[in-house]
């Protein structure tokens, strides 16, 4: 007898098929329990092949789902769901949206009052290690219990007020591309003192996670960490403050702030 698919993953781009794959490769559900969207199919065929539900129907990826993943552009959010409000049943399906910038009480509406839970995952979430932040307006904690249960399959969660989703959406799903433009510059720079581009990257990745881990795992400060690694007159303070003088930290603040004020225009509603 076949599966029937419980997750409903409308829109299978980037965000959508890297959900898709960490609840089946670290989240320890059945790819037949998940059901992919997208409008060409033939893109996400692979999906298939694994065993996924893969089609273009919304409304037939509800049929038998329990939870709605809404993974598409915030241009379409409003849209998507408003095309599927009489195909909701409030009482067996749970709305949680990972698009940017619309707010729960705009998808709400949209989908005809169904309840809706807004989720911020990175895409690290396919290797089982997202930052995850987790919000709903409509005072709900079974459906945020439920989010908070299904992302922490894949991670880390964090419940926070719905009005510091945009800057969770700075902070966490792009914060992914600038620490990995980090990794990638460490690796650059392993180049240039001497290291094949293999090895330089694969030290640069390592270490970054083992600064990550000391942070993680014993709940120690940055400042406190990089204080036991820098003597007087010594290489590590060389480095740390040539760094300070090109802008390293003001840099990657700007950055942060900078996204958070693009993605505050996104999907033409505001979080606050």
């Amino acid at each position: 007898m076949t599966e029937k698919p419980t997750v409903a993953i409308l829109g299978g781009g980037n965000i959508g098929l890297a959900i898709a794959t960490g609840l089946t490769r670290h989240g320890k559900l059945d790819p037949k329990s998940i059901t992919v969207t997208r409008r060409n199919t033939a893109a996400i065929d692979g999906m298939r092949e694994e065993g996924y539900h893969v089609t273009t129907s919304n409304r037939e990826a509800l049929d038998s789902s329990t939870t709605v993943l809404l993974c598409v552009q915030p241009s379409q959010a409003i849209d998507v769901l408003a095309s599927l409000k009489d195909a909701f049943d409030h009482d067996r399906h749970r709305i949680i949206s990972v698009v940017t910038g619309v707010s729960c009480d705009a998808l709400s509406t949209a989908a005809g009052g169904a309840g809706v839970v807004r989720a911020m995952p990175n895409t690290a979430v396919a290797v089982g290690e997202s930052m995850t932040c987790i919000a709903s307006r409509q005072h709900d904690p079974a459906a945020v219990q439920a989010a908070t249960a299904l992302f922490s399959r894949v991670g880390t969660t964090l419940v926070i007020p719905e009005e510091l989703m945009t800057q969770a959406t700075a902070l966490c799903a792009c914060g992914i591309a600038f620490f990995l433009r980090a990794v990638r510059a460490a690796s650059q720079g392993g180049i240039e003192i001497g290291f094949h581009a293999e090895e330089a990257l694969a030290m640069a990745a390592q270490t970054a996670r083992g600064a990550a881990s000391l942070l993680l795992t014993d709940g120690r400060h940055p400042e406190g960490e990089i204080d036991r690694v820098t003597t007087p007159m010594g290489c590590t303070i060389s480095g740390l403050n040539q760094m300070e003088h090109e802008g390293f930290s003001s840099a990657m603040i700007k950055g942060i702030v900078t996204s958070a004020r693009k993605a505050g225009k996104l999907g033409g509603a505001s979080d606050n």
